[in-house]
């Protein structure tokens, strides 16, 4: 083997040592007994694993009514962003229009702005139609998304002209032929969206704080604060064992999807 290709593949194991050992910490810290955590020796393997940790966190805590806030809430925001940005990447794509290069130009300028920038004025509006502290207010912000549009139109965009015209001879309105023929057949990117924006959101602790207060409807970021709060002190197992549940489940969805992950980044090219 070469030297070149030896060295490549030790920094590749390096990396990804290095982007692994929180998560294998966080796991090995959850599975210790209270007394093993604060030993003077570190040992990445618990001496005496133990799963009263995880017991407490789903008893002593709401972090199932947490998880489940997670599922519910970036589910309804990857449904409103597929039924908003499906149409219109596939009108970007595929229908001609004046304007539409400089409405695509627009698309691409507003992944440069951070979501951070236009937070205070829809909490403001949202203050305003007394929206706070729902469901509608987690959701309702992310519904439009300029990163969607752009992976969807570029999928969409290399779909071959002449599949598109057999629809509509067929006689299938355009709105058919975007969810019955371009939808599918993008299907790989569709899924990579999907773990990008359900990742995102998962995660997301900026705007959960801000616009909720109820712990009833705090996300699993957020609920890990209450938690930490209220709980957490010198008992870092639970804490642990927690972060390990909210984690889990992001970690199942990309394994199960990871072809059709790289399958849908390989695909969306920049086709103009």
């Amino acid at each position: 083997m070469r030297p070149g290709l030896i060295l490549g593949f030790g920094l590749l194991a390096l990396g990804a040592v290095l982007v692994l050992l929180p998560f294998v910490w966080m796991v090995s810290v959850s599975l210790k007994p209270h007394a093993e955590i604060f030993t003077p020796h570190v040992s990445l393997l618990p001496q005496n694993p133990t799963l009263e940790n995880y017991r407490r966190a789903l008893t002593e805590t709401a972090i199932p009514r947490y998880l489940l806030n997670g599922v519910l809430v970036t589910g309804g925001i990857l449904i409103l962003q597929l039924v908003l940005s499906v149409p219109c990447a596939y009108a970007l794509a595929h229908r001609r229009f004046p304007g539409r290069g400089l409405l695509f130009g627009a698309v691409v300028a507003a992944l440069l702005v951070p979501f951070h920038v236009t937070a205070l004025p829809i909490f403001l509006g949202m203050a305003r139609l007394q929206m706070l502290d729902s469901y509608t207010a987690l959701i309702l912000p992310f519904a439009a998304t300029a990163f969607g549009l752009f992976l969807l139109r570029q999928a969409f965009a290399q779909i071959p002209a002449e599949l598109i015209d057999a629809g509509r001879v067929d006689g299938m309105s355009e709105l058919a032929i975007a969810w019955r023929v371009a939808f599918p057949l993008a299907l790989p990117t569709v899924i990579a969206f999907a773990i990008f924006s359900v990742t995102a959101h998962w995660n997301d602790l900026f705007w959960p704080m801000i616009a909720v207060t109820d712990p009833d409807l705090a996300t699993p970021p957020r609920g890990i604060l209450y938690f930490r709060d209220a709980e957490s002190g010198d008992e870092p197992g639970p804490l642990m064992a927690g972060a390990t549940l909210v984690t889990a489940p992001l970690v199942l969805a990309f394994l199960l999807a990871q072809r059709r992950f790289t399958q849908g980044l390989a695909s969306t090219g920049l086709k103009r």
